[in-house]
């Protein structure tokens, strides 16, 4: 997304008179701006982030006579699922199982559910598919949850920074050239104002209903971010015409 228009204005402060300047060697150019005169830019960046992790979760069960029977049943399902995953390059610390084993009249039913976390969405549409084709309805596959880690919305916001900075300085070249003066280093940075809406962080909590396809759940959780800044920056002296060429 091309970030907005930054808001510019700019004012050369007035210097008090000063002796008359020792004239320049030859070849040296025009002597640097007296001190004091500066240029006042604000400037901003929008920038967007998609999720970097996906939540799948998976329901199986089996309600047997004899105990043995239903536990065999699921632990049977569940190996296949973890194996299917780790095949395909999910490690084990981003797949947890929850067992629940209970007695229901005369009958004996175990119930799991399978958490896996994913950073490859094409690995995920790859277990899917495969886990919906070799178990069919014994299976229940929940929509993915998409969502931002804490470190990519961090980056996130230092990268939004970064482009607002960017941008008001460019924007200070700007006035300057106007001027027919040169930038010289920033004096003032100060960040005015940031805002961040959409995106979902961590959470178990799904993120849209399971009428959406898988691109408009990447696209409902994609995170946003905003940053204006203002920046002061010296001008230091007449823009040198042979740069300006080059």
């Amino acid at each position: 997304m091309a970030p907005p228009p930054a808001r510019v204005f700019a004012e050369l402060v007035p210097v008090p008179p000063t002796p008359a300047p020792t004239p320049a060697p030859a070849g040296r150019g025009s002597p640097p701006a007296p001190p004091g005169r500066e240029v006042h830019v604000s400037g901003s960046a929008e920038l967007s982030a998609g999720p970097d992790r996906a939540r799948v979760s998976l329901r199986l069960g089996s309600r047997k006579g004899a105990a043995g029977a239903a536990r065999s049943s699921v632990s049977r399902r569940l190996e296949y699922i973890a194996q299917s995953a780790r095949q395909r390059g999910v490690p084990e610390e981003n797949m947890t199982v929850t067992e629940d084993f209970s007695r229901v009249e005369n009958t004996y039913q175990m119930e799991a559910e399978v958490c896996i976390i994913f950073s490859d969405f094409g690995k995920m549409q790859n277990v899917c598919n495969l886990l919906t084709e070799k178990l069919g309805t014994s299976v229940t596959i929940s929509p993915p949850h998409f969502y931002h880690t804490p470190e990519a919305v961090d980056t996130l916001r230092r990268q939004v920074c970064v482009a607002a900075v960017g941008n008001t300085r460019r924007k200070a070249q700007e006035v300057c050239r106007l001027f027919g003066q040169s930038l010289g280093k920033p004096l003032l940075i100060r960040e005015e104002e940031t805002k961040e809406w959409g995106g979902h962080i961590d959470s178990q909590l799904p993120n849209s209903s399971d009428s959406l396809t898988l691109q408009e759940r990447i696209q409902n959780a994609t995170a946003y971010a905003s940053c204006r800044v203002f920046a002061v920056f010296e001008i230091k002296g007449k823009e040198n015409r042979r740069n300006k060429l080059l």
